[in-house]
């Protein structure tokens, strides 16, 4: 079961009801944030979640609106009693902005690791998470993200026996080794059968139309993607500063068929993005204009799902 969690939709600056802009995701007791907009920490107590948990913090660019947060985060983590090294993965100059970030927390009982982002894509390991950063089109480097859990095949014991693995070998087989056993070379797939569907989630903010978001996104079961803008009298704004309307995101959805689309990072003029929803929902049926602590339990297909809901 993977978590996901909308902590902040907003863009530019916070309001009243809507903080700016982060992302957390949860498994297996380990938690990965995206973002760190001014708010964080409150969305996060609002929706009853910790950030002790955080093992990961990956960084989209380096706008205000999504690291402004990031210092306090840090404080409230290390005065949770976190002891855990915290790795922080961002474009180029990541080191330099957790250098600045600790100026004002600069007592922490945890090490911070630095990963910088370099070129056009990079995958990262965090737990059983599997990261793949894509470099995407803002005024900024900026990278959008791909989170995947990979599934395995169930254990065969037919196939085991038929190749004949001995039974001390099937559990670490069963859980990926290699071995060397007698001259032969014992591998996962001999004791597995086929791989199974796993889970993918795209979160994608402040950059024009790619490619790559759809590429990426084909087939999701869920994709998160900015709506700046709602109208089309905003599409030169769009173009100008390089974010992406409803409508684009919704067509990108419609390319990419994602099981939904979360639209998130909204202009402080965006007050009621919801008004668009029935013409987006032409486009691309299984749209939804999130709000601040809009989560979802994403499940694998022998689970039973879910559903995604506002903390409203």
């Amino acid at each position: 079961m993977l978590d996901v969690a909308l902590l902040g939709t907003g863009g530019m600056m916070p309001l009243p009801k809507r903080w700016l802009t982060s992302c957390m995701i949860r498994m297996n007791g380990s938690s990965i944030l995206i973002d760190c907009g001014e708010g964080t920490q409150i969305a996060l107590r609002e929706l009853g979640w910790s950030c002790k948990p955080i093992d990961t913090i990956f960084i989209t660019h380096f706008h205000a609106d999504h690291i402004a947060g990031l210092p306090g985060l840090l404080l409230t983590m290390g005065n949770a009693d976190r002891t855990e090294p915290v790795t922080i993965i961002g474009p180029k100059g990541v080191g330099n902005i957790v250098k600045a970030a600790r100026t004002i927390a600069p007592e922490l009982p945890f090490e911070t690791i630095t990963k910088e982002i370099t070129g056009n894509e990079a995958v990262f390991r965090t737990g059983s998470i599997k990261v793949t950063a894509f470099r995407v089109n803002h005024r900024i480097t900026c990278y959008s993200y791909k989170m995947e859990i990979e599934r395995n095949g169930r254990f065969d014991t037919e196939k085991a026996k038929a190749n004949g693995i001995p039974l001390k070998f099937w559990s670490p087989l069963q859980n990926g080794a290699v071995i060397e056993y007698e001259g032969r070379t014992l591998t996962p797939d001999m004791v597995l059968g086929r791989s199974r569907k796993g889970l993918k989630v795209i979160y994608s903010t402040d950059t024009r139309p790619t490619p790559d978001i759809a590429l990426h996104g084909q087939d999701a079961d869920l994709m998160i993607l900015e709506g700046m803008y709602g109208g089309h009298e905003k599409d030169s704004n769009a173009r100008s500063y390089k974010h992406m309307t409803m409508t684009e995101a919704a067509k990108i959805a419609a390319k990419a068929q994602p099981k939904e689309l979360w639209l998130t990072h909204y202009s402080p003029s965006l007050v009621h993005p919801e008004d668009y929803l029935k013409d987006l929902q032409k486009i691309f049926p299984n749209t939804v204009c999130a709000k601040d602590g809009r989560m979802i339990s994403l499940m694998f297909d022998d689970e039973e799902a879910a559903e995604g809901k506002d903390n409203i």
